[in-house]
This record gives structure tokens, C-alpha cells and sequence, in this order.
């Protein structure tokens, strides 16, 4: 086959661009022929509020050129303008309730038309899946016709080797932006004891209070954008990975955790109750809640054998998650709509 991918970003530590990321390679090693269209190969202007809209004009533009598609597969609302004018069956996938999460980045405002550009897009596709049970429910309810497939993560090209920079080592991986819980996390950090150490790996708009904390504390290590390898290597040398997300879809960083036999405090938010069983195979507790994360960290930190136990449990789960498995239902919802 050959397939169009088209994802407002492609490199990074998000979970959009890493689950592009392993689809490509994934269909690229069943020897599918793929293009991609993206924020790293067209036009955008890198100025919030601004950065979608640009992106979704300049991929418009980009994809009526490429032509002799089978599939024209879309990651995320912003992308469906460029799926609708393309050649080939249509396929969008959905990361999460797009208008809820435009409310809470950019106000009411912009969700409004969020929602009719969101109508609108739901009904260009031929197919629509959704990372999250959640995200499948919530558009299920307006008469679209949604299939559950889940993120996935290559498990046999993770690193080995473990990262530790310090002993009682927590990492945050991911976006430094309101909706992944930043302002909890720099709560938690400005209150975190000497003895444990927070590294926070990632950039985004939260970016200059992030460095504010680390300025007048010495047990918070910001290390900005990190490649995927050394991220890996990073969450395996850890005892704990938190994540205060306000809102999640399927979230690659914790199925990584997951892959490195870390153990994982997260929101209970979205598609992270999906994931995770709560003081099974890590710890969900209520987001915007610094008071709780604190204290969860220094219960766990203390308890290395419930530590490795959740963890192990955890390294367990994370296979049906492998690209393997998800994989395969890309490819039968292709040929679903091939034939």
C-alpha cells in the first residue's frame, strides 16, 4: 500500500509525534510505502495560537501534490483539512477530545470554532479511530461511527541501559504546558526534599517557570528536549515517573515507563485509567493535587519492593500495547476500506 501520513508534528518527545513515529517504521518494516506530512516538512508559524491553523493550511496545499494514495491517515483534528483534498480512502485519528483541549489552551473563544471545524472534519473520513476509550465514547455519542485502537510503543527497540544521575531519582517526561499538570509539578518541586532529585525532560511554554524553580532549587534538573534513546535511558534509571496530567489521551510516556520496568504516579485522567490499575501497576490519583503527588512519592520512595512489584506488573501489561499488536488494526481498517 501506499500510505499518507499527515501529523501536525513528527520528531519529539509528544505523544502524537512518537506514535507517528512507530507507525511509520512500523509500516515501513511490513514493507508499505510511506509519505508523511508534517510540521517539520511544511510551513508553520511558530507562535501559539497560530502554530495549527498555519499548519493546516500548508499541509492543505502540500497534500493535493502527492498523489497515488491508497490511505490518507490523520493524526488529529488539525490534520483533517489536508486528508480531506488528498488522494485515497481517509482514515483520522483521533488523540484525545480536540475542543476540550483547545478550551483549556486558548480559552472559550477558540472553542467554539474548534467545534464546527471539529464537526466538520469528523465527517471527511471514511473511518475515524480513537487512541482512548474516552475519546471513542465521547464522539460515539454525536453518531460517529469510532473504533478504539490504543498507542503503542516498540518494545524491542527500547535502550538497555539505564540513565541514573542521582540516587531517589524522579523524572517528568513530556510537554511543559498547562493541560500535562506543569503548574502541580513545579508545586511539587518548590516543596520536593533534598534527598530526592525531579529531572524534567522536555520543552513547551512553561519553559521559563520551569527554569525559575531550578534557579532556587538544587534537587531539580531541568534537561530540555532530550532524543527519544537518552529518554528511555532516563525513565529506566529511575525509581518513579509522575505525570500530573489536567487531561491525557493514551500516553506513550507512560507505556515507555511501563517498557522500562519503572514505576509510574499519574492523574486519573483520561486514557490513564486505561493503562494503569491503580496500586497494581502504579499509582492514579486526583489531577491538580500537588498535596497527593508529594505525598505518593515519598510513599513509594520508601517502599522499594511495592516499587518493583507495581512496576513488574506494569512490564506485564505494556505488550498489548506493543506495535505489533496495534499495529495489525491499522492495517485491518485499511483493507476494510481497500476492499
Amino acid at each position: 500500500m501506499k500510505i499518507l501520513l499527515i501529523s501536525p508534528t513528527e520528531k519529539g518527545i509528544g505523544g502524537v509525534a512518537q506514535h507517528v513515529q512507530g507507525f511509520s517504521q512500523f509500516l515501513t518494516n511490513k514493507n508499505h510505502k510511506v509519505s508523511i506530512i508534517s510540521s517539520e516538512n511544511t510551513f508553520t508559524i511558530p507562535i501559539k495560537g497560530l502554530k495549527n491553523p498555519s499548519f493546516m493550511l500548508s499541509s492543505f496545499l502540500k497534500s493535493r501534490s502527492v498523489k497515488g494514495n491508497d490511505i490518507v491517515h490523520a493524526h488529529n483534528i488539525p490534520s483533517a483539512l489536508a486528508m480531506k483534498k488528498a488522494e485515497g480512502k481517509k482514515v483520522l485519528s483521533l488523540h484525545g477530545i480536540y475542543s476540550q483541549q483547545i478550551t483549556e489552551l486558548h480559552g472559550k473563544t477558540y472553542s467554539t470554532v474548534s467545534k464546527n471545524y471539529e464537526e466538520k472534519a469528523l465527517n471527511w473520513a471514511d473511518s475515524i479511530t480513537a487512541v482512548s476509550k474516552e475519546t471513542c465514547e465521547y464522539y460515539s455519542k454525536f453518531g460517529f461511527n469510532v473504533r478504539h485502537i490504543p498507542n503503542a510503543v516498540d518494545l524491542n527497540n527500547f535502550p538497555k541501559n539505564p540513565m541514573k544521575k542521582f540516587e531517589n531519582q524522579i523524572i517528568y517526561a513530556g510537554r511543559l504546558s498547562k493541560e500535562k499538570g506543569i503548574d502541580t509539578l513545579l508545586d511539587v518541586a518548590e516543596r520536593l526534599p533534598p534527598k530526592y532529585n525531579l529531572l524534567i525532560v522536555g520543552i513547551g511554554p512553561s519553559e521559563e517557570k520551569i527554569r525559575h524553580v531550578v534557579n532556587s532549587k538544587t534537587n531539580i534538573h531541568y534537561l530540555g528536549y532530550q532524543s527519544k534513546e537518552d529518554t528511555i535511558s532516563l525513565i529506566r534509571g529511575s525509581d518513579l515517573l509522575v505525570q500530573p496530567s489536567i487531561m491525557e489521551g493514551i500516553s506513550s510516556t507512560l507505556l515507555e515507563a511501563m517498557g522500562c520496568g519503572t514505576c509510574i504516579i499519574a492523574s486519573n485522567v483520561g486514557g490513564n485509567a486505561e493503562i494503569l490499575d491503580n496500586d497494581k501497576t502504579g499509582i492514579l490519583i486526583e489531577p491538580n493535587n500537588a498535596e497527593k503527588l508529594l505525598d505518593k512519592i515519598s510513599d513509594l520512595l520508601t517502599k522499594k519492593e511495592k516499587r518493583l512489584a507495581m512496576a513488574a506488573e506494569g512490564l506485564k501489561t505494556v505488550t498489548k500495547y506493543d506495535w505489533k499488536q496495534v499495529g495489525k488494526l491499522y492495517l485491518d481498517t485499511y483493507e476494510s476500506l481497500l476492499h
